[in-house]
């Protein structure tokens, strides 16, 4: 029997089977696909994440892979442009925007090294259960082989149509329908940074990535997507004319290297992260739009905190599910103030209070450099708000409404 199996090999499967091997426990690790593998991704991963990965020994192989460095943030929202870097954590200031075929590929690899089983090509099919908890899964070999594991307990990272989540019917919370629809591909001979314009109801990002080439993506309401997908590069191009007409000239001088991947289905919710027994982590448990490019980072955040929970309860014998508890509700205290900003941020409308911060804070590098740490996730809002940046803010919207200017 397993201490743990992980259903999903992903970004928060394969983390969480690191973190619990590297613990001493038996960790089965199971994925239907085949390593290395692509996804659906916008890529870009915030400092503190890239600071775990040197805890866990593993920025230098990401470093090898040829991704880049990014240490720079460009941000355009309605006219009001901001150019800073998060601070450092740890010593690591750049952020990094992998391709999913490397970055999943070295997490399932780090995984396997830390002692855990790892099975690829494998479908779960169902949960085992006794006396009302889940002990264990059903599934079958790429060739077909039938298998039952059992184990104390199973951790769904299987993504938005989790099989984890169906099976133990986890209830659904804070849900708003999908807000925006976006394509992206990937272009070479176009310099760039970590750029993020948004305008007129678009938003484009911006993120350098492995092979020397630059994801753009574009996020339009999803009220549109019916007519963008008639006419995907055409759209396209004019929603780059529109938020990002410096971008597009760019990018003309460069060479589109792949075709649109898109989306029409980007929903919102929370999940039940834990019962009896089991767990739900990543994309299983919690989804947002991607307009924030927070995915990633989420995943691996919420993968350390449930092993955190889970190691001294696997290893002393512990209450188990007084250790699952306590991750659902440090989840749901972590995620949802960023949650929230994520859904009005998705709306693609401005907002006019964040940039009255950025106009306040234009030209104060320390103030701007914050801004980014605090879209990375390394500074609460009420910490980024200081007094002094509340007095600044209204004194400048006064001087606004009275007709006055600096």
């Amino acid at each position: 029997m397993y201490d743990a199996i992980v259903v999903g090999a992903r970004c928060a499967g394969s983390t969480t089977a690191m973190l619990l091997a590297r613990a001493g426990h038996r960790v089965l690790l199971l994925d239907r696909a085949t390593f290395p593998s692509d996804t659906m991704s916008t890529h870009y991963v915030h400092q503190p994440t890239i600071a775990r990965l040197a805890r866990w020994g593993l920025l230098d192989e990401l470093r090898q892979s040829g991704c880049p460095p990014l240490e720079v943030a460009r941000w355009t929202l309605s006219g009001v442009s901001v150019t800073g870097c998060a601070p450092a954590v740890d010593g690591i200031r750049a952020a990094y925007g992998p391709r999913r075929y490397v970055l999943d590929t070295m997490l399932v690899r780090a995984a396997g090294a830390a002692g855990a089983e790892v099975r690829e090509g494998v479908n779960v099919n169902g949960l085992l259960w006794e006396d009302g908890r889940v002990v264990g899964v059903t599934g079958s070999s790429d060739r077909g082989t039938p298998f039952t594991e059992r184990a104390r307990v199973v951790i769904g990272a299987d993504g938005i149509d989790s099989a984890v989540a169906r099976g133990v019917q986890a209830p659904m919370y804070e849900e708003v329908p999908t807000l925006c629809c976006l394509y992206y591909t990937y272009w070479s001979g176009t310099p760039a940074d970590y750029e993020v314009y948004v305008n007129q109801r678009r938003a484009v990002g911006v993120v350098p990535t492995n092979d020397d080439l630059v994801m753009v993506g574009i996020q339009w309401p999803r009220e549109e997507f019916d007519d963008v997908r008639k006419d995907v590069e055409g759209n396209y191009w004019k929603a780059l004319e529109v938020a990002a007409p410096s971008l597009a000239e760019r990018l003309r001088e460069g060479r589109r290297e792949e075709r649109f991947v898109g989306t029409g289905r980007l929903p919102n919710f929370f999940r039940q992260a834990t019962g009896p027994g089991w767990a739900l982590v990543g994309d299983a448990g919690f989804h947002k739009d991607p307009v924030g490019a927070f995915g990633i980072s989420d995943a691996v955040r919420h993968a350390d905190l449930l092993a955190e929970q889970l190691i001294p309860a696997l290893s002393e014998g512990g209450p188990l599910d007084a250790a699952l508890n306590r991750y659902g509700v440090r989840r749901d205290e972590d995620a949802m103030p960023e949650y929230y900003f994520n859904l009005q941020a998705a709306r693609l409308e401005p907002m006019p209070e964040l940039l009255d911060v950025l106009r306040v804070i234009d030209g104060d590098q320390e103030q701007v450099d914050r801004f980014f740490g605090l879209i990375a996730g390394m500074y609460t809002w009420q910490e980024f708000f200081t007094e002094d940046l509340i007095d600044r803010t209204e004194a400048a919207r006064a001087r606004a409404g009275s007709g006055q200017t600096d």
